[in-house]
């Protein structure tokens, strides 16, 4: 018997200042924010909630006695793709009304399940965030 892993349930990133953080991907990419308490006595937790994922968001100077962290935490140093049914132009768009950076796009990549058309900015960590869509809609 072999395991096989078939989903990605969730992730952690790690950041200078998680208000900053949870509040850009919040107005930026219509994350829902949830504080939830692991229990243990450990300190409440922020994440970041959107289809059926989640993503952990994890104070960069986290007490690694109150927190499991990978082995070498660092702020800025993640690339995320995600998905939108959006239009690239809609993304960009959007984008520009708040401010942020286009790096990059759009531009044709390589997704899990097809061509994806992508557009590059980077959160208040610099984080690289590719946000895309597949062509022809497939979700």
């Amino acid at each position: 018997m072999s395991v096989k892993v078939n989903a990605l349930d969730h992730l952690v990133i790690n950041v200078v200042d998680v208000a900053r953080s949870v509040e850009w991907y919040r107005k930026i990419l219509g994350m829902e924010v949830k504080v939830f308490d692991p229990g243990h006595g450990k300190p409440k937790r922020t994440s970041l909630v959107f289809g059926n994922q989640k993503i952990n968001v994890r104070p960069r100077d986290a007490d690694k006695a109150e927190w499991f962290t990978a082995e070498h935490e660092m702020a800025g140093r993640d690339d995320l793709c995600f998905l939108t049914t959006s239009a690239p132009q809609e993304v960009i768009a959007h984008l520009k009304a708040y401010g942020v950076a286009i790096e990059e796009g759009p531009v044709a990549r390589q997704g899990a399940r097809g061509t994806l058309r992508s557009v590059y900015c980077r959160d208040p960590d610099g984080s690289l965030i590719e946000i895309s869509s597949y062509e022809g809609g497939a979700d």
